[in-house]
């Protein structure tokens, strides 16, 4: 099927106006990051992938439990990576991460998760705006995110009426750095939503809070009941402040007291680890010894979506599989490389960037790793201000609330880097 529409206008007429105030890093690293295309799927596609995402998530939920549950703290630091001062936060159990974004491949009728983005997951403004916009205004065709906005609205309800039914205050407030372009208009674009569906809330930028040992986490004098934060857990456990307290243990530590309730919450760390993958494949694979953790029809939604996943390559190499090598907490394709069936390496960069360069390259690649089977992308042409582009396709699925909620296709490299382009989903058919 055809993949790519190209929209009758260009960059700048597209993003002239509301939609470049909405979405103002429309032009990233000083190229265009948000295409005046759309990126189609059938009608099949599209309820497959609605299907599939679903499924997938209620086996993330239950494995989580399993670990929160039954697994060892050294087996959550050694397999998943996890620093042990996130492990008390991370056992308590919140019913849903809040925004979930799976990544998967779709090639030729066959679908295969490959991540799960549940700490600190973006594009939020691109699919449940942008897509919208343009389509409603330049195409006939029909928005698989639609359902975007209702979906955090109902999913940041559910979340904040369980806080407040443990005792938590309703003092919201949702932070990120206020100079993160990006970052902001996410975590604003999310509270504005919090904030028309009757709550009242804040924004305070992170190097604004206060730390206050054993009492809690304050914002111009006033104590926060429940924090919205993007920015990744795995950082903030290193935090310190100018004199070397440790901010970051410490409200780690407020959440482990409950005295302060955090979305997406602390348990997200654990399905954020690449090394999650790797543990619901072994259980998989172990199903034999281990009947009560996966049902008959659970493995069968792990063998038709998951791919094998090991925390070392000899599984794959003795079988001859090309596959992947990522790093645990890995973000935007760094650490991540790219092996043949022989375990040799192929140098590839991601996309325009040079790679492997910079102190950030170094911090990912020489995080533990785990090992995937290696899927080839879809191959897809988009025109772009420097011509046509010919890359690969992702796309991400939103669950929220468990939930379907929409999707984010992204056209980059090999590996899907930040330089990759975004293009807004549409159904090619007419009715969803």
């Amino acid at each position: 099927m055809t993949r790519v529409y190209s929209l009758p206008i260009s960059h700048d007429e597209c993003f002239h106006g509301d939609r470049g105030e909405h979405i103002p890093y429309h032009r990233m690293h000083g190229k265009e990051y948000c295409l005046p295309s759309l990126i189609l799927y059938s009608k099949q596609e599209y309820e497959d992938l609605k299907f599939a995402s679903i499924q997938v998530d209620r086996i993330f939920r239950k494995a989580l439990r399993f670990v929160q549950r039954y697994l060892p703290d050294p087996m959550l630091v050694n397999q998943l990576g996890i620093h042990p001062s996130l492990i008390p936060a991370a056992r308590i159990e919140v019913p849903f991460h809040g925004v979930s974004r799976q990544d998967w491949i779709i090639r030729n009728g066959s679908m295969k998760v490959i991540e799960n983005n549940t700490d600190t997951p973006t594009g939020i403004p691109e699919t449940a705006y942008l897509a919208n916009s343009l389509l409603s205004e330049f195409s006939d065709f029909n928005n698989p995110s639609d359902k975007m906005n209702s979906s955090i609205v109902e999913a940041f309800s559910s979340l904040i009426t369980y806080y407040q039914q443990l005792g938590f205050g309703s003092d919201i407030v949702f932070s990120c750095y206020d100079w993160h372009e990006e970052d902001l208009c996410n975590t604003l674009y999310l509270m504005h939503l919090v904030q028309q569906a009757g709550y009242s809330v804040r924004f305070a930028p992170l190097d604004k809070l206060e730390v206050r040992t054993g009492e809690g986490l304050f914002f111009e004098g006033r104590k926060i009941d429940i924090w919205y934060r993007l920015y990744p857990l795995e950082y903030l456990v290193y935090d310190q402040d100018e004199n070397g307290f440790a901010t970051g243990e410490e409200i780690l530590s407020l959440i482990s007291q409950k005295k302060l309730a955090v979305i997406n919450p602390v348990q997200s760390i654990i399905t954020q680890s690449k090394g999650f993958m790797a543990m619901i494949w072994s259980l998989y694979e172990r199903r034999e010894f281990l009947p009560e953790v996966f049902s008959d029809e659970e493995c069968s939604v792990i063998e038709r979506y998951f791919l094998p996943t090991y925390f070392h390559d000899e599984p794959l190499l003795i079988q001859k599989i090309p596959y992947v090598s990522k790093a645990l907490f890995g973000r935007e394709g760094k650490g991540t490389l790219l092996y043949d069936q022989r375990g040799i390496q192929e140098k590839v960069g991601l996309e325009d960037e040079p790679a492997d360069s910079s102190e950030e390259d170094l911090y990912y690649l020489n995080q533990p790793r785990i090992f995937q089977k290696r899927v080839e992308l879809e191959e897809v042409t988009v025109h772009t201000e420097e011509g046509d582009f010919r890359g690969y396709l992702l796309t991400g699925v939103y669950v929220i609330g468990g939930k379907y909620a929409g999707l984010l296709p992204r056209i980059g490299g090999k590996i899907t880097g930040n330089l990759a382009y975004f293009a807004p989903a549409a159904l090619k058919d007419k009715e969803a």
